[in-house]
C-alpha cells in the first residue's frame, strides 16, 4: 500500500490545497502530513511575532481539521532550512513513505532547500509531486514574445488576462475522510522557540478566511476604488495575513469574485475588477521572485541605485519606527503598524517614501523592518513595494516622483480621524490643522507633546534628487 507524505508550507488549508488534493486521489493510499518549524531562519528572514503567532494558531487548526479527515499532522522544529531536509530524508524512511507531494516557494532560499531535497539519496525511490499552489500561473508561464519575463507591470497583467480567458481556474475541494488512516500518532504541537504577539486583526481560523472573503466580495467590493486609499475605513478586504500563509488561495478569491459578480472582467472600471488587479500586482511580484534571485539577496532590480548614497542616521530611522516623526500621518501608520502587525497599503506607500526620499535612508533597513512586524509578511510584495517607494525596481515609482506626506495626508485622511486614532496626544487638534499641529500650536500658543517635525519636506526632497541624480 502507498503511503503519502504531504509536506506543508506557507498553505495552512485543506480546502484547495493543491498538494493535499492530489495526495489524496489514490483512495487505497495511506496519507500522511508534516510540518517544519525552522526558527532561526525565520529569523534570518526577519519574520515578525505577529506573524509567528498567526502561524501556531493555524496549525493547531490544521492539524484539527486533518484529524477529521483520518490524516496526522506531524510536526518538527529544526533551526533552518537544511536541517529540515534531513528531516524529511527520516520521516521518509522511518514511514516507508512512496510519495512526497508539496506546494511550492518561490524564495532563493526555499528553492534551494527543495533542489536538495530532491537530490537526497532516499528520494531516488520517492516519487515526488510538486505544484504551483501559490499563484494562478506557474513563474515562466507569462512572457514576452522572447520568452522573458516582463519586467513592466501593465504588459504582465495584460498577458495574464489572455492566458485567464483561455484557461479555467479550479478550485479544488477539500479530500475526503480517509478510510484508511495513517498509522502515526499526531505530533503536540509545543510552543514555537520564536517570540509570538497575538494581534487582533484576523479572526483565525480557514472558515472564517473564508467568511472574510464572501463578505468582501458580496458587500465591499463595489466600492472597493473609491475608499481603498482611505485607512479610517474598513474598505480593503483585510486577507492579506491568510494569503501570506496559505489559508486562503487566490483561485478561491477569483472563484468567490466570479460568483459574486459573473462580468466583472467586463467592468474594468469595477471595484471587482480593480481589486482583481491587486492579485495580479501580488502574481506579477512572485514571478519576478523566481525569475530574479537577486531579489531575495537585497539587491536593486535598477543597477545603478546600487550607487545612491544613503544617510546613516540612527535617530532618524529610530523615530521614524516608533512613530516620532512629526509628521501626523507617517507616525500614526508606524504606530498602527507596530500596534497591531498591520499597516493600510496607502500608508504603506506613505511611510516607505518619507523613510526613503525624506530621510534617505536605505529602503533595505524599512524593507527589514516591515517584515519585523507584519503579520500578513511576504518577501516578494514587500520587496516589490519597498522598490516601488525607493525607485530601484520593476515597474518603479521615477526617483523624480516624490510624496508630500502632508499633502498625502490631507488627501487620505482629511478630517484626521485616522490619525487621531493611533495619536492620542492630538486629540484636542482642530480637524484643519491636524495634519500640520505645530503650526497651530504655536498661533495658539499651546504645547503639544508631539515631536516637531524631523526634516522639512521641501529641501529634503531636494537634497534626495541631488543624490539620485548624482548615483545616476
Amino acid at each position: 500500500m502507498a503511503t503519502h507524505l504531504v509536506w506543508f508550507r506557507n498553505d495552512l488549508r485543506v480546502t484547495d490545497n493543491s498538494a493535499l488534493y492530489h495526495a489524496c486521489l489514490d483512495p487505497d493510499a495511506k496519507v500522511m502530513a508534516i510540518y517544519i518549524a525552522t526558527p532561526q531562519q525565520w529569523q534570518a528572514h526577519h519574520m515578525s511575532a505577529y506573524q509567528a503567532w498567526f502561524i501556531k494558531q493555524h496549525l493547531h487548526q490544521l492539524q484539527r481539521n486533518l484529524a477529521e479527515l483520518n490524516i496526522g499532522l506531524l510536526y518538527h522544529e529544526v533551526n533552518t532550512f537544511n536541517d529540515s531536509i534531513a528531516v524529511i530524508e527520516s520521516v521518509c524512511q522511518q514511514y516507508g513513505v512512496s510519495d512526497l507531494f508539496y506546494n511550492k516557494q518561490y524564495q532563493c532560499n526555499e528553492v534551494q532547500r527543495d533542489k536538495s531535497v530532491l537530490g537526497l539519496p532516499a528520494m531516488t525511490n520517492i516519487n515526488c509531486h510538486t505544484f504551483d499552489d501559490s499563484v494562478f500561473f506557474a513563474p515562466g508561464c507569462i512572457t514576452t514574445g522572447s520568452g522573458q519575463m516582463y519586467q513592466i507591470y501593465t504588459p504582465f497583467r495584460n498577458k495574464f488576462y489572455d492566458h485567464l480567458q483561455s484557461t479555467v481556474i479550479n478550485v479544488h475541494r477539500k479530500p475526503a475522510k480517509r478510510v484508511q488512516p495513517a498509522e502515526i500518532e499526531p505530533s503536540k504541537l509545543q510552543p514555537f522557540s520564536y517570540p509570538t504577539k497575538a494581534s487582533e486583526y484576523a479572526p483565525i481560523g480557514e472558515q472564517q478566511a473564508i467568511k472574510r472573503l464572501q463578505l468582501f466580495c458580496r458587500e465591499h467590493v463595489d466600492r472597493y476604488l473609491n475608499l481603498r486609499d482611505l485607512p479610517s475605513l474598513t474598505a480593503t478586504s483585510q486577507l492579506s495575513a491568510y494569503l501570506a500563509i496559505g489559508v486562503l488561495s487566490v483561485r478561491q478569491c477569483f472563484a468567490r469574485l466570479q460568483l459574486e459578480h459573473p462580468d466583472f472582467m467586463q467592468r474594468q472600471s469595477g471595484g471587482a475588477f480593480g481589486w482583481f488587479n491587486q492579485l495580479i500586482w501580488r502574481e506579477f511580484y512572485l514571478h519576478l521572485l523566481y525569475v530574479y534571485p537577486k531579489l531575495s539577496k537585497n539587491q536593486p532590480f535598477i543597477a545603478w541605485t546600487k550607487r545612491v548614497q544613503w544617510r546613516h542616521n540612527d535617530a532618524d530611522f529610530s523615530a521614524w519606527q516608533q512613530g516620532l516623526t512629526g509628521y501626523p500621518i507617517v507616525d500614526a501608520a508606524m504606530r498602527q503598524l507596530n500596534q497591531t502587525g498591520w499597516m493600510h497599503n496607502r500608508l504603506r506607500m506613505i511611510a516607505a517614501s518619507f523613510l526613503v526620499k525624506d530621510l534617505l535612508i536605505n529602503w533595505r533597513q524599512g524593507e527589514d523592518y516591515f517584515m519585523s512586524q507584519l503579520i500578513d509578511g511576504d518577501l516578494a510584495l514587500n520587496n516589490g513595494g519597498w522598490q516601488w517607494a525607493a525607485s530601484t525596481g520593476n515597474d518603479a515609482a521615477p526617483y523624480f516622483r516624490i510624496f508630500n506626506p502632508t499633502t498625502q495626508s490631507k488627501r487620505f485622511d482629511i478630517d484626521g480621524k485616522f490619525i487621531r486614532q493611533y495619536l492620542p496626544e492630538l486629540a484636542e487638534v482642530p480637524d484643519d490643522a491636524i495634519h500640520e499641529p505645530h503650526k497651530w500650536a504655536k498661533k495658539s500658543n499651546i504645547s503639544l507633546n508631539y515631536p516637531e517635525p524631523i526634516v522639512e519636506h521641501a529641501s529634503a526632497r531636494l537634497y534626495t534628487l541631488a543624490a539620485y541624480n548624482a548615483a545616476k
